[in-house]
């Protein structure tokens, strides 16, 4: 009821806010399970998206915006619930995992699941490798994937600053993708193929050079960088 109320009343202000020009909003599909998956621009990407889109959809968010106390923390609490955040601890390993099981319970309930494969925001936008959580998602939950690009929301909120601007932004919805012909969501191949097709149509729309590589901070030290090698790629 929360979210649905949110939409109702924050979806006008936000369109007033930030004047999106949607293109493809009818390749979502309506009813069971899909994910949105979008390149990432801005920290406010999460918002734009559950509010132009035609049905309610879920995203996860840092868990601390969950955890405030007083009114601001109520009122953070009430927003990121009502626009269908989901809290995660953010981190890799276990972490990463579990933040993929709460996508997978939203999407094994027919909804609809938002995700950035970059992992990360683009503060170069450029776009980066996808981590191939979302072909996970997509071939164990049997999802369609509906690739998402967009455009100026870097403008709507710069990396810094904590509130939005006013400025004109594009939300371009593509055609679904279909990934189950790669084959299984065991196989490290299959995954990898299914990430690329999905990060071929994004870039397809939004038209970024491509960085070739993943986007991550350098390690910040010998056991950071031994950890990244020796890590399995899964998210």
């Amino acid at each position: 009821m929360l979210k649905r109320l949110s939409r109702i009343f924050l979806a006008p202000l936000a369109r007033l806010l930030f004047r999106p020009r949607i293109v493809g909003r009818s390749s979502v599909p309506i009813t069971g399970p899909v994910i949105l998956a979008s390149n990432h621009l801005s920290f406010i990407d999460s918002v734009v998206i559950t509010l132009v889109a035609p049905r309610s959809v879920s995203f996860l968010a840092k868990a601390s915006y969950f955890t405030g106390t007083g009114l601001r923390g109520w009122l953070s609490r009430a927003f990121f619930t009502g626009v269908g955040a989901i809290p995660v601890e953010r981190g890799a390993g276990s972490a990463a995992q579990l933040a993929l099981d709460s996508g997978l319970e939203v999407l094994n309930r027919g909804e609809a699941f938002s995700i950035y494969p970059e992992g990360t925001r683009s503060l170069d936008g450029r776009l980066y490798k996808g981590r191939t959580g979302v072909a996970w998602l997509a071939l164990t939950s049997g999802a369609l994937v509906v690739p998402v690009a967009l455009t100026g929301t870097q403008n709507l909120q710069p990396v810094g600053s904590k509130l939005p601007r006013f400025a004109r932004v594009t939300v371009e919805f593509g055609a679904p993708v279909e990934v189950s012909r790669h084959g299984s969501a065991e196989s490290g191949r299959a995954r990898r193929a299914a990430t690329d097709e999905i990060m071929g149509a994004i870039q397809a729309m939004s038209g970024q050079p491509l960085a070739g590589a993943y986007n991550e901070p350098p390690p910040a030290n010998v056991t950071e960088r031994m950890r990244r090698f020796f890590r399995r790629e899964r998210t």
